[in-house]
């Protein structure tokens, strides 16, 4: 027998839930792409991305992943032959690494090691030895969706100004934008990258890189930028398809203009706070499970948790066998270990991720719990019934009187 039939739940740390009206808006006959509604639509979700990240600068849309968004950043910012700095805390700061040396960039990769954030003293003890000031950027990944380990950006800067270095700064928010609080003007960010499938709650495809002057000002001292990279006349279009250097995603552009409006109806302050509850719900179970049983948090430190993914640890097997308990039984699909491997679990069977992104509310975190919690027992995992009754008093406490 199984329980899976009805709607799934993807419980995964991206693609994350689509709400409903954005399925509705993209689900349209095709737009014109040379005049009317579609055109007069983009300068407006531009200013509404813009929002989000809390930027006064700019922000150029792109048909691509995240992936393409490291490409897109280093080729407005750092030629061949020069250099940047990677502060890597998980799979994505080495992915963005990887793609910076397949462009002819020197990379140095400063290896944080599993689960630990980024160390700003180690960041000024390799700025001060930075003989000549080489390091044309500084690369951070503010939420690492492998390990979810989430690092202070605004120190960062601190460090840099400090030191009076000239390197850009440069984060991917692709796990964290519109979940985790992000002020790009404020905290001193020169270049951020982010995507659509996660925070911004619509489909895989879009992807967004935002920029200040400084930053622009560097793309200008490139001798060259390849075409579709440049970012310089997607944000100063003479007509309508320079915007995204050919034709329009345009079902994409319709999704993401209802999402764009259901967040700042809410509020970025409320987005922020929601986020905050329905993870500390999520840890309070762990936690009870884990009192008498293997699951724990792989990020001990609460103030170093992304709001928008967790990582776990619960022994091999059981990690395997409950995300499979889940999605086969239950209709749940959690998310799978990256780059989670022990000398005695070379397969990271022992670990699993939730993510609790987006468009998710109290009865979808609290059923997701639920469904793990059955998984559990079902599957005869050690762990501290009660789990659900845990998270359920963080989100009474947090609604309490409002």
């Amino acid at each position: 027998m199984t329980l899976s039939q009805g709607r799934p739940y993807l419980a995964i740390p991206g693609p994350s839930v689509i709400p409903d009206p954005v399925l509705q808006a993209m689900h349209r006959p095709a737009p014109n792409i040379y005049e009317g509604a579609l055109p007069d639509m983009v300068p407006g979700l531009i200013t509404d991305l813009c929002r989000v990240a809390q930027t006064n600068g700019h922000a150029a849309i792109y048909i691509g992943n995240g992936h393409a968004m490291w490409e897109a950043a280093l080729a407005n910012t750092v030629a061949a032959g020069e250099k940047v700095l990677v502060l890597a805390t998980g799979r994505f700061g080495h992915g963005w690494a990887d793609v910076a040396e397949a462009r002819g960039i020197t990379t140095d990769i400063l290896d944080h090691e599993t689960f630990h954030t980024i160390d700003p003293d180690r960041l000024r003890a390799a700025l001060r030895a930075d003989a000549g000031q080489k390091i044309r950027a500084v690369l951070a990944v503010h939420t690492d969706t492998s390990t979810s380990v989430r690092s202070d950006i605004a120190v960062l800067r601190q460090v840099l100004n400090e030191e009076g270095h000239p390197a850009l700064l440069m984060v991917d928010c692709i796990a964290s934008l519109g979940c985790d609080e992000f002020r790009m003007d404020d905290w001193g960010v020169d270049v951020m990258i982010t995507g659509s499938q996660k925070g911004l709650m619509v489909p895989p495809g879009l992807g967004f890189v935002y920029f200040n002057a400084t930053a622009r000002a560097q793309r200008t001292g490139l001798s060259q930028v390849s075409r579709y990279w440049d970012w310089d006349r997607r944000v100063e279009p003479e007509i309508f398809y320079h915007y995204f250097n050919g034709t329009a995603p345009t079902h994409h552009l319709h999704g993401l203009r209802v999402a764009l409006d259901m967040i700042h109806d809410e509020g970025m302050e409320a987005v922020w706070a929601r986020h905050a509850t329905l993870a500390q719900a999520l840890w309070a179970a762990v936690s009870h499970w884990g009192s008498a049983g293997p699951m724990h948090m792989c990020v001990a430190d609460p103030s170093l948790r992304s709001h928008a993914v967790s990582t776990l640890k619960i022994g091999a097997p059981h990690g395997t066998a409950l995300r499979r308990w889940c999605e086969t039984q239950a209709g749940v699909t959690l998310g799978i270990p990256l780059g989670m491997s022990e000398t005695d679990d070379p397969n990271g069977d022992g670990f699993f991720r939730f993510g609790h992104m987006g468009h998710v509310n109290a009865h979808m975190i609290l059923g997701l719990l639920g469904t793990v919690e059955a998984g559990l027992g079902a599957l005869d995992i050690p762990h501290a019934p009660g789990g659900v009754a845990a998270a359920s008093q963080v989100i009474a406490e947090a609604t309490r009187n409002t």
